[in-house]
């Protein structure tokens, strides 16, 4: 046992014993402990100020944000098969909710109006299914075939890059020497492109069945959990504020989504048309195709360019023809990104570039190819839901596009 060298007496072993922390939060801080000062002169460390600032409730907030933001985010992303189909039924929800509401007024009951719905939807998507499938199932097997012939088809564009390739391995072999063998390449067999994207039959009919079944008792179940909250909200005044936000929130969710079911129908109803005209070969298919990817914004834009363009040029012989079919979806494209949806949907409605395009980043990593497709339905409902919660009201104005007023008060300033 060591004695204190200035009393020569043991000292006490509970004295110097760090406490064991309470909690995760509470530091476990010895009171009794020295240090050097970190320079001569400088005063010694105040360990009591530390403790209270550890002890801080906003020290404690903001490492509990933290650490809640990233449970979010891993729940997120390891949920995803789990999650997916229930996000989408509940913006199909969000979207044929009125629809069920307006039966009810012909005394349809909400499980038999909800029966009624599912079933229209269900038929609507087998027999678009029956009639397309047979065309992308042929486009799909060509599709090697319709790259590389578009790519001949394009080899005076992209001649002179060959070129310089091809004087880099002449060049390359040449250093190796006479004796140099060529790096033997290996053919790895992967999955298709529409198991990339969608992967296989049997995961998308479950997660379509979930999706309906789920649906099928959204619609039956009509306003069960706005009751249900209700009854436990303590006071008359926060029941009638829940009930207004509930219905402003659906309304409003409900409107920017028919709103953008309709452009994006119109949309791939016109690029179908166009196509026809112009003589393209499965202009319905092209037109459907439209209209999925509009869904992702920008990126669906630009996919949408790439596989027109390769159809355009495996069916048509001269280039400028070949060209006309993207140039026409473009076109199409700009008026109703520019004019048309601006037009419809107003600013409240719309969200900056910024918050789109990082939305859809982060939605991809997390969920994938689904994921892009949610990202602008889920960032429009957001922000809906923060406009309508007067704490969360700056956060869907960060999200929101700037209008004219605001354009001409920032000049003045």
């Amino acid at each position: 046992m060591s004695l204190d060298p200035t009393s020569g007496v043991a000292p006490n072993a509970a004295d110097h014993a760090v406490r064991s922390p309470e909690s995760s939060l509470t530091p476990a801080v010895d009171p009794l402990a020295t240090a050097d000062p970190a320079a001569p002169g400088a005063p010694p460390p105040d360990l009591k100020r530390t403790v209270d600032a550890l002890d801080r409730s906003r020290s404690r907030a903001i490492e509990t944000t933290l650490l809640t933001v990233l449970a979010v985010l891993y729940t997120l992303y390891f949920a995803r098969s789990f999650l997916i189909p229930i996000v989408f039924a509940l913006l199909l929800n969000f979207l044929l909710s009125p629809m069920i509401r307006r039966l009810a007024r012909y005394r349809i009951k909400p499980p038999i109006g909800a029966a009624i719905v599912v079933i229209v939807l269900l038929a609507g998507m087998g027999w678009g299914t029956y009639q397309l499938a047979a065309p992308a199932q042929r486009w799909a097997a060509i599709a090697p075939e319709s790259f590389a012939k578009a790519q001949g088809k394009l080899r005076g564009i992209i001649k002179p890059v060959q070129q310089v390739s091809k004087n880099v391995e002449q060049a390359a072999n040449a250093v190796g020497g006479p004796e140099a063998k060529p790096p033997e390449v290996v053919v790895q067999t992967g999955p298709s492109l529409t198991s990339r994207l969608f992967g296989t039959t049997q995961r998308v009919i479950a997660g379509l069945l979930e999706i309906f079944i789920l649906l099928y008792f959204l619609l039956a179940g009509g306003d069960l959990f706005l009751q249900k909250l209700l009854k436990v909200l303590p006071s008359v005044n926060d029941k009638v504020k829940a009930v207004e936000i509930a219905r402003a929130t659906e309304a409003t969710v409900s409107a920017y989504l028919t709103t953008t079911l309709l452009v994006n129908f119109v949309e791939g109803s016109m690029v179908a048309l166009v196509l026809w005209l112009l003589g393209m070969p499965n202009a319905v298919l092209w037109g459907v195709l439209v209209f999925f990817l509009e869904f992702v914004p920008y990126l669906g834009a630009a996919t949408a360019v790439v596989v027109l363009g390769v159809a355009g040029l495996t069916t048509f012989d001269q280039a400028g023809r070949a060209l006309l079919i993207p140039g026409s979806f473009l076109a199409i494209n700009l008026l109703q990104a520019n004019l048309v949806t601006p037009l419809l949907l107003g600013h409240r409605l719309t969200l900056n570039p910024v918050a789109i395009f990082t939305g859809l980043a982060f939605f991809y990593w997390i969920w994938g190819v689904p994921g892009a497709f949610l990202a602008v339905p889920l960032l429009a409902t957001f922000k809906i839901l923060c406009d309508n919660i007067g704490s969360m009201a700056a956060i869907g104005e960060f999200l929101g596009q700037r209008d004219e007023d605001e354009r001409r008060r920032v000049a003045r300033i």
